[in-house]
């Protein structure tokens, strides 16, 4: 998979955007990167959208930008033009996928069913948009189609907001998710920068759907951790399980039965994905602790940060 493409894995978040002025171009890019969500699809659905996208990629290095709608090869050429980095097509197109592939241009070409991941298969590409998503059998298909094609991983568009975004980002063969919902064009035309990066870090959080899983207590001994775990049990009626290092009480208390990392002990973070999180914590200066990471059917199940907060450990566990 191309680097372009493991980076809009990395972001999650797609936004889908039709502007009618180009000069509204740079200010949205802003407000996408202050929220951390540096990409963006412009759409060929305004005559705007070239010079937009030329704006963006002069003006905002750091802002991933691809062209979205593209129908046609002349789209594409106009969009390669004006410095576009990758291309959306709302369908299948062989002229299209062809030509970029020929240069080398990541591209999604919408598919909704078999026949259309098929095509995509037998060109060789690794990641294609399942559009429109809701209508074309939302979670359901994305399982069905996950199936028998494994390798692909899909960025599903089309009827996905805040409420069920992250239902999308917990799935495995999900590479990012595309919609416009943050980035209204309404909101684009008023100038509306705040109300945009506001709605943009909304869905960067809706993405990951961080919620606290348990708090690790650092007992000294095994006997002091099967202490703890007893006194959790008879107080608050918990269940108790027992693991090599560990005990549990309930899903919410985890008692380590000799000192692990963190002063006071550790708070694990529940994510929809973990490798997302990872990089977008890598983006603020936080990295992971070595020797910490365990996977689980090639995904990162669980790994440690490399800070701590109030004393406590942080450490990452897949939903």
């Amino acid at each position: 998979m191309s680097g372009i493409l493991k980076r809009i894995g990395e972001i999650g978040i797609v936004p889908v955007i039709k502007i009618e002025s180009a000069d509204k171009a740079v200010p949205l890019g802003r407000a996408l990167e202050g929220a951390g969500i540096p990409v963006a699809e412009v759409t060929f659905r305004t005559k705007a959208a070239p010079d937009a996208i030329r704006a963006m990629a002069a003006e905002l290095p750091g802002v991933l930008v691809g062209a979205g709608t593209v129908t046609s090869v002349a789209m594409a050429e106009s969009a390669a033009a004006a410095g576009a980095r990758f291309i959306v097509c709302p369908g299948w197109d062989d002229a299209v996928v062809d030509w970029c592939l020929g240069r080398g241009m990541p591209v999604l070409p919408g598919v909704s069913g078999p026949d259309g991941v098929m095509k995509g298969v037998s060109k060789g590409l690794e990641a294609l948009k399942f559009f429109p998503a809701e209508a074309s059998g939302g979670l359901p298909m994305l399982d069905a189609l996950s199936g028998p094609f494994p390798g692909v991983k899909f960025v599903p568009t089309g009827g996905i907001d805040a409420a069920n975004i992250g239902a999308y980002a917990r799935k495995g063969s999900v590479l990012a998710v595309g919609g416009s919902w943050m980035v209204k064009a309404d909101l684009i035309e008023a100038g509306d920068w705040a109300q945009i990066e506001q709605l943009c870090r909304e869905a960067v959080f809706a993405l990951h759907g961080f919620q606290l899983a348990h708090v690790g207590m650092n007992d000294a001994t095994a006997d002091e951790a099967a202490k703890d775990a007893a006194a959790l049990v008879s107080l608050f009626g918990f269940a108790s399980k027992e693991g090599n290092s560990s005990i549990f009480a309930a899903d919410c208390v985890e008692v380590m039965k000799s000192p692990y990392l963190g002063e006071k002990g550790h708070l694990a973070i529940r994510c929809n994905d973990v490798e997302r999180a990872v990089a977008r914590f890598r983006g603020m200066g936080v990295g992971t602790v070595a020797g910490t990471e365990k996977s689980d059917k090639g995904r990162l199940k669980t790994v440690y940060l490399d800070t701590t907060v109030g004393g406590f450990a942080l450490h990452l566990l897949r939903a």
